[in-house]
């Protein structure tokens, strides 16, 4: 049985990628048990056989993206001086000088109007962004939406009416470890390049370069440059846009990561017909399943994500999940932990329906779960302290899912969440931070916004004294501060 299906697979590459070297007519040839039995090309077109007429259909859909922004400089002798910057702060002196700073990346041209996609991190903090097509072409761009938790960008450029060529995006359900894939995008800025290899991993979670890790890993050679470029599969069609690599030295050794088209997909479309990402959740929390688990459950091998909490009235709770309850698929595809989980949720938009294969008490079931945005306050109500307060210049809000989801923080989390602290403000004299939470004032429990707001509307003045804990990366730090 394996022995016919490598025989498949090969013959399959083979005829898809019209690529022959050596020992094309093997196809044909008997396959046993010792060897494949090769033979020289039997005529000039197995010889002269390339990828090239993959590359005529798929590279002109991949673009060069230019970025630019100015940075101020300040030309005061003290103003990299941590001791003055402290207390003058950007107020040393000297003459502001700008400089102009630029960066490469690639795009892939996924409509075509002239919607292009690329990576968060080649776009971010530019004042001006310009596209260069394959042919030469440029165009000024605008950025339609940024960002960062996926690390991709979308951008647009007025073509006056004239269709480009693009490429079309297609799903990773079927893409396997061993599949032939190309890599295009413009390394080093030595302009566009092609590299060929193979899909060498596939649900990478635990690369650390976007909360929403769920990474294709290709050998196909991707350098800086590469960011933004596409990730083709044997058809001409999108399956990933490349993002990092994994590197010692800064060059390639054969460790490339792309994001997913699934996720490509949901971004370009927020960006083109709402302008925004509005995350779905699933509501729960889990944990991978490891050996000694495995074990514990009777599982054959360690498979699926432990739900360990449940969020009130949240999709999987009205689904009838409970804690314990072992999900396994996710509409079909095999997940191994949470951010595989979360990730694959996201891809979807809040409103749609998706499959969860669980298991409870050693039997599977399938439920439906409809999807629907994190709940609570946003960024947009976040509220900013004044008076004469210790908390006057600091913004804060309560701790909801929703705005867990924006900041990257645990969304089962709950209190008064410092999210800003203006500079030499009162807030800032006291000590506090970004990130901390405010657990107690005066003896009294903070769990909202109001409540906080209600202690300092009824306290204050010249004099008076102020109890206040705050919780900061988990440890609660008590301090009383006079006014």
């Amino acid at each position: 049985m394996m022995e016919t299906r490598f025989k498949r697979l090969a013959c399959g590459a083979i005829a898809t990628f019209g690529v022959a070297l050596l020992g094309v007519s093997a196809c044909s040839a008997q396959v046993n048990e010792q060897h494949v039995q090769r033979v020289v090309p039997s005529s000039q077109a197995e010889l002269t056989m390339s990828f090239s007429p993959l590359v005529k259909q798929a590279a002109p859909a991949v673009v060069n993206v230019f970025t630019t922004k100015v940075v101020k400089q300040n030309t005061s002798p003290f103003a990299n001086d941590p001791f003055f910057r402290r207390f003058f702060g950007d107020q040393m002196g000297g003459v502001p000088r700008e400089r102009v700073e630029s960066s490469l990346g690639s795009g892939v041209i996924v409509g075509s109007d002239g919607v292009i996609v690329t990576n968060n991190h080649v776009v971010e903090g530019a004042d001006e962004f310009k596209v260069v097509l394959s042919d030469r072409r440029e165009y000024a761009a605008e950025l339609l939406i940024a960002d960062a938790r996926t690390d991709l960008a979308v951008l647009k450029i007025d073509t006056e009416g004239e269709k480009l060529p693009t490429l079309e995006i297609t799903g990773t359900r079927d893409v396997e470890v061993g599949d032939l894939v190309l890599a295009i995008g413009n390394p080093f800025g030595v302009g566009q390049t092609v590299t060929t290899g193979i899909i060498s991993a596939q649900a990478r979670t635990d690369v650390g370069v976007s909360d929403y890790a769920f990474f294709l890993q290709t050998d196909a050679a991707i350098n800086p440059g590469n960011s933004g470029g596409a990730l083709v599969d044997s058809h001409g069609r999108l399956v990933g846009v490349n993002t990092a690599i994994f590197s010692r030295s800064g060059g390639s050794n054969g460790i490339g990561f792309a994001i997913p088209s699934e996720m490509v997909k949901r971004v370009v479309d927020a960006a083109v017909n709402d302008g925004q990402i509005i995350r779905p959740w699933l509501g729960l929390k889990g944990q991978s399943v490891n050996a000694e688990i495995a074990k514990s459950m009777n599982l054959e091998r360690p498979m699926g994500v432990l739900i360990t909490e449940i969020y009130p009235d949240g999709p999987v709770e009205k689904a009838g999940l409970k804690r314990g309850d072992l999900v396994t698929q996710i509409d079909g595809r095999e997940v191994f932990d949470e951010r595989g989980l979360k990730f694959l949720a996201a891809t979807l938009a809040p409103g749609e329906k998706v499959t969860l294969d669980y298991m409870r008490s050693g039997k599977l079931k399938s439920v439906k779960v409809t999807l629907s945005p994190p709940p609570g306050a946003t960024k947009a109500e976040m509220a900013l302290i004044e008076g004469n307060t210790p908390f006057s210049g600091a913004e804060v809000a309560d701790l909801s899912p929703a705005l867990a989801d924006e900041l990257g923080r645990d969304p089962f989390a709950s209190g008064v969440l410092v999210n800003r602290v203006l500079g030499r403000s009162l807030a800032s004299r006291f000590g506090l931070r970004p990130g901390d939470m405010v657990r107690e004032v005066n003896g009294k429990v903070i769990k909202t916004s109001k409540e906080l707001l209600d202690i300092i509307e009824g306290k204050g003045g010249r004099g008076s004294t102020w109890a206040i804990t705050i919780e900061r990366n988990g440890r609660r730090i008590s301090s009383n501060v006079r006014m």
